[in-house]
C-alpha cells in the first residue's frame, strides 16, 4: 500500500530531515538574507536529482521533480526566514546567531519540504506530472510571495494546484488541521496622528490635549467592532503602539498610534477603515484637534482562502497516513496572516496546520521561548507526500 510506503520512507529519512531542521535552527537568517539556508536546500535538491533554480525573488530556491509520465503540476511552498528575536531556550541546537532565531517554525517548514522531496523523489516512478518545490524567503516582513507570483512562479510549467502547511502552537502535537474556505485573515496596518496644541501640564486649559483625545478616540473606535459590526462577521482591530514625544510635565503636540485590522471580507474591511477614520475625525475635531489617518497599502495582504476540493484531498491524505482521529476540521478561521495568500489568490490551493503543542501546553509563536519537538516533522512530511500523490494520481 502506497500510504505505508510513504510512512516507511519518511521514517527512513527522519534522521536527515531532523538534521536539516536543527541546522537551520542553529544558523537562522533574517528575511532576504537566507544565503546559507538556500545553499543547503539547493544542494540537497540537486542530490535528489531535481532541476534547481536559485536566486528566485532574491534568495528563493525552486526545485522541480519530474514524474514518470505526463500529468498535472503541483506546487509546494515553505518559508525559510527567521526572526529578530534572542532565543531563550536551552535546546542543544539553540541559535548561534545573536539576536536571531526561528521563533515561528520556518526551520521546520523548510525541513519538512525537503523531507517531502526525499520521499517523492524515491516514488517518482509512481508519479504522473511534476512537483514544484518552492522555498520562499522573507515571509515575515517582506513581499517575497507576491514577488514570486509576479515573476511567474506559477508558470513554466503552469501550476494546477498549490499546497503549504504551517506548524501551529495552539493545537496538540501531531494533529493536522484543515479548513474549507478562509483559514487566515487579511491584515492591514493603520497609522493615525492626533495633532493638538502642546503646553505645560499645569495649564491644560491652554492646550488641546492629544493624549486625552487619543484615548477617547480609541475607546470610541472600539465600539465599531463591539456595537456597530454584525457579530457574525469576524473582524479584529488592535491598537498596538502609542507614541507621544514629551516629558512628564508637558502636554505634547501630537500622538501617533499604529495597529492592525484583521478581516476576511473586502467589503467589511473597507467599511471598518471608513468607520474608524470618521470616528477618529469626529472625536478629535469636536475638541479642536486635527487628525491624519492612513492604511499602509504596501503592507496589505489578502486572506488565505482554501479551495474546497483541494482541502478534501489534504484531509483524506491525513486520514490515510496519520489516522482520522488526528485530523481536525477547523470550525473557525484564524486571525493570523500569511503571505502565502498571494499563492492562494492566484491558483487553487489549500493551506493546512500541524499542531506542535505538547499535552497540556501552548507554544507561543514569535516568542524567545518558542520550541517544539522534532517528531512532528514525521506528520508534516507524511501528509504533504500523500497529498501530492493523491492530487496527481486523482485518487482523492
Amino acid at each position: 500500500m502506497l500510504s505505508q510506503h510513504i510512512r516507511e520512507l519518511t521514517e527512513k529519512n527522519m534522521e536527515r530531515i531532523v538534521g536539516f531542521r536543527r541546522r537551520f535552527h542553529m544558523h537562522p537568517e533574517l528575511g532576504g538574507q537566507e544565503i546559507h539556508t538556500a545553499r543547503a536546500i539547493s544542494d540537497e535538491l540537486k542530490r535528489l536529482g531535481l532541476s534547481v533554480t536559485e536566486g528566485v525573488a532574491g534568495t528563493g530556491v525552486v526545485g522541480i521533480l519530474e514524474g514518470s509520465r505526463p500529468g498535472k503540476t503541483v506546487l509546494l511552498r515553505a518559508d525559510m526566514d527567521a526572526l529578530p528575536i534572542q532565543e531563550h531556550t536551552d535546546v542543544p541546537y539553540k541559535s548561534q546567531v545573536e539576536g536571531v532565531m526561528h521563533a515561528c517554525g520556518h526551520d521546520g517548514h523548510s525541513a519538512s519540504l525537503l523531507g517531502t522531496a526525499m520521499v517523492l523523489s524515491a516514488l517518482k516512478e509512481e508519479l504522473p506530472g511534476r512537483v514544484k518545490f518552492v522555498f520562499q524567503p522573507d515571509e515575515e516582513y517582506g513581499e517575497a510571495a507576491k514577488t514570486m507570483v509576479n515573476e511567474g512562479i506559477l508558470e513554466n510549467p503552469k501550476v494546477d494546484a498549490a499546497f503549504a502547511m504551517h506548524l501551529w502552537g495552539d493545537f496538540p502535537e501531531g494533529q493536522v488541521l484543515v479548513r474549507h474556505g478562509p483559514i487566515m485573515s487579511a491584515p492591514d496596518k493603520f497609522i493615525f496622528k492626533v495633532i493638538g496644541k502642546g503646553g505645560h501640564a499645569s495649564t491644560p486649559h491652554l492646550t488641546v490635549d492629544p493624549v486625552m483625545i487619543t484615548v477617547q478616540a480609541i475607546n470610541n473606535m472600539q465600539a465599531i467592532i463591539s456595537r456597530r459590526k454584525d457579530p457574525f462577521e469576524p473582524a479584529v482591530v488592535s491598537y498596538c503602539s502609542i507614541e507621544a514625544q514629551s516629558e512628564y510635565n508637558t502636554i505634547p503636540e501630537e500622538v501617533e498610534v499604529s495597529g492592525t485590522i484583521r478581516t476576511f471580507d473586502p467589503a467589511l474591511r473597507q467599511w471598518i477603515i471608513d468607520a474608524m477614520e470618521q470616528t477618529l475625525r469626529g472625536t478629535a475635531e469636536s475638541q479642536g484637534a486635527k487628525v491624519e489617518f492612513r492604511v499602509d497599502e504596501d503592507f496589505a495582504l489578502p486572506a488565505v482562502i482554501n479551495d474546497e476540493e483541494l482541502t478534501d484531498i489534504v484531509k483524506n491524505a491525513a486520514d490515510k497516513v496519520i489516522g482520522k482521529d488526528s485530523t481536525i476540521v477547523l470550525k473557525n478561521p484564524l486571525m493570523s496572516a500569511e503571505d502565502y495568500a498571494f499563492f492562494s489568490q492566484a491558483v487553487r490551493s489549500s493551506f493546512f496546520l500541524v499542531g506542535i503543542a505538547p499535552e497540556g501546553k501552548e507554544v507561543v509563536h514569535h516568542s524567545p521561548d518558542f520550541a517544539w519537538d522534532d517528531r512532528v516533522l514525521y506528520t508534516s512530511v507524511c501528509v504533504m507526500s500523500q497529498t501530492v500523490i493523491d492530487f496527481l494520481s486523482g485518487d482523492a
